[in-house]
């Protein structure tokens, strides 16, 4: 299945496009069955509005965080440290070409941290699906410019983390075996089993976790930032589902 078509799916099936089309489908069919159709709006409205809670949001996010941070004063023995992309920001104008996004600059500082730590060799993987520089060229040149650590492999054509596994797998040495794999506390079952899946003992490395444990009152206020972990954890759930089905 194509990268577009992946996203495609995933934006119908995910928030707010999910919502959008349920509250849509509650307005067509007010004229004929307003009953029904009221449900459906009021539904969309009712979910938009929980979906957009932190205290909600936050605690959906952490059902996938399973896995503790690692004690970088005591870390295990590994081959190599492998960062996964996540997303660019594109066009950037006041570093005149494309650069990671928000996102991947959260994985690259503790990237960069985990090799003070351990001094082990970097590949980073991501490819290009939208357009312009591969995200694993600019995950480089922040990793070695901006961080001064050195990176090991670039592997700058998969599309998705099961394509991050499958072709790290194929650009590694084989006798590297063990790896310490760094992404979003969040996403780590998912990229965990696609990464065992290619082959690979993995040490999971997280971070930015949720930190659902802390509760305010501003929490029970819908905000964005709620929302758009709420849209993490569903994402990670349906992606979970279809590798277990397909993988």
């Amino acid at each position: 299945m194509s990268w577009f078509i992946t996203v495609f799916i995933s934006a119908v099936l995910l928030p707010p496009l999910s919502l959008i089309l349920l509250g849509g489908a509650g307005l067509y069919l007010l004229p004929q069955r307003p009953q029904l159709g009221k449900k459906l709006i009021a539904a969309a409205l009712m979910l938009l509005c929980a979906l957009s809670m932190p205290v909600i949001s936050d605690r959906l996010l952490a059902q996938f965080e399973h896995y503790a941070a690692i004690d970088l004063a005591h870390p295990k023995t590994a081959d190599a440290i492998v960062i996964l992309g996540a997303g660019s920001y594109r066009d950037a104008p006041e570093y005149q070409s494309d650069t990671v996004s928000r996102y991947a600059l959260e994985r690259l500082r503790y990237g960069a941290r985990l090799y003070r730590a351990t001094r082990l060799p970097i590949a980073v993987t991501g490819g290009n699906p939208a357009g312009g520089t591969a995200e694993a060229y600019s995950m480089r040149d922040v990793l070695t410019q901006d961080f001064h650590v050195p990176v090991r492999w670039v592997e700058p054509h998969s599309n998705t983390t099961w394509e991050n596994a499958r072709d790290s797998r194929k650009l590694l040495p084989a006798d590297i075996r063990t790896i310490y794999l760094v992404t979003h506390a969040w996403h780590l079952p998912r990229a965990i089993y696609a990464f065992q899946h290619a082959g690979f003992n993995v040490i999971p490395a997280g971070t930015a976790y949720s930190l659902a444990h802390h509760i305010s009152p501003l929490d029970f206020i819908p905000q964005p930032s709620g929302l758009t972990n709420s849209y993490f954890a569903i994402h990670e759930a349906l992606g979970l589902i279809w590798y277990r089905l397909t993988g």
